[in-house]
């Protein structure tokens, strides 16, 4: 098989919140987009070597999607990287609501969750022991 990448496609409710928490706040960079009538309405975003796409659909017309719940509810999107530590010291400064990093499975974890739900998941390799708590030598 010649696949080379795997992108997920989050349909999003409010492309202006959504690009608040994924560009302004996770620090993503918009690779692409689709602005019809100068409206953004689809993008491709980066993060390092990780991607994934938003799409804000219409209500009603042509291509219109009206989700049933909550749009993210029992999505997690797991993104794995060098240092979970420094991105979750990062991400807390540009304002967003990271839960404080803690080792699981043999490494450092910290979740936030965005505007619709979607869960994110930054992980990083450690040898710290399982359980242990950033910072809670401070507490």
């Amino acid at each position: 098989m010649s696949i080379k990448q795997a992108v997920p496609f989050l349909k999003v409710s409010d492309m202006q919140a959504s690009i608040g928490f994924y560009v302004d706040g996770l620090g993503c960079e918009i690779r692409d987009k689709w602005e019809p009538d100068g409206k953004l309405r689809w993008c491709w975003l980066t993060l390092g070597e990780a991607a994934i796409m938003l799409q804000q659909f219409p209500t009603s017309g042509h291509d219109s999607w009206n989700p049933s719940g909550k749009v993210g509810e029992g999505v997690t999107i797991v993104f794995i990287c060098e240092d979970a530590v420094r991105i979750y010291d990062e991400v807390r400064a540009r304002g967003l609501d990271a839960s404080r990093p803690f080792v699981s499975n043999g490494m450092w974890l910290t979740s936030l969750t965005d505007p619709d739900g979607y869960r994110l998941d930054i992980e990083s390799d450690t040898d710290v022991p399982e359980g242990t708590r950033w910072g809670a030598e401070e507490t």
